[in-house]
């Protein structure tokens, strides 16, 4: 039941409820790396499968054919976001939120593909193995970058709510007009 013998519940410590708030906003984190992974790994395969296809059937350079392969995934990506990861987010001001969404995505593709670029003109290293292993290097460091772009300024957390602290302020807040009863109780109670 409770603490002690009369079966009462004790509101917990400012300790116990600091560390409830802090695994609560880990739980969160979590859940969102997890949805962000999942959309992402389905974006990377989108990517690596369009880039050895473009690159296997037509002669465009390595670096040509990974931009296409980028501005794919990114397309998709926005959808698995949109929908899937951030849908509990602020829809408000979608305008905003696709040209962010585009301008941190073309600072990803900038990173994706500078280094398969430096990889292929800098070093000279351009199988397909090669390709393929830098551009899923370029990928991952990419996606740190748009992991903390797209949750910190495109796909904005709402507004936390205060959370009541008193029941009277709830009540006081649900109904203003309540006049407290004449024997003191609180108003609507008999």
């Amino acid at each position: 039941m409770g603490h002690g013998s009369s079966g009462a519940h004790t509101a917990p410590s400012a300790p116990e409820a600091s560390r409830a708030g802090m695994r609560e906003r880990i739980d969160r984190l979590v859940r969102e790396v997890v949805k962000f992974g999942a959309v992402g790994g389905a974006g990377v395969l989108v990517n690596l499968l369009v880039f050895n296809f473009v690159r296997h059937t037509t002669d465009l350079q390595v670096v040509r054919a990974s931009i296409i392969a980028t501005i794919v995934a990114i397309a998709f990506n926005y959808v698995g976001f949109r929908y899937f990861t951030y849908r509990d987010r602020d829809k408000s001001g979608q305008t905003r939120e696709m040209s962010l969404f585009l301008l941190f995505s073309a600072v990803g593709l900038v990173i994706e593909n500078g280094v398969l670029y430096t990889a292929t003109y800098g070093f000279g290293w351009d199988s397909p193995l090669q390709s393929n292993i830098f551009k899923f290097l370029g990928i991952g460091i990419g996606t740190l970058f748009r992991f903390w772009s797209y949750r910190s300024w495109v796909f904005r957390a709402l507004p936390a709510r205060e959370p009541v602290t008193r029941a009277e302020t709830f009540l006081e807040h649900e109904h203003p007009t309540a006049v407290p009863r004449a024997d003191g109780a609180p108003a609507g109670r008999r």
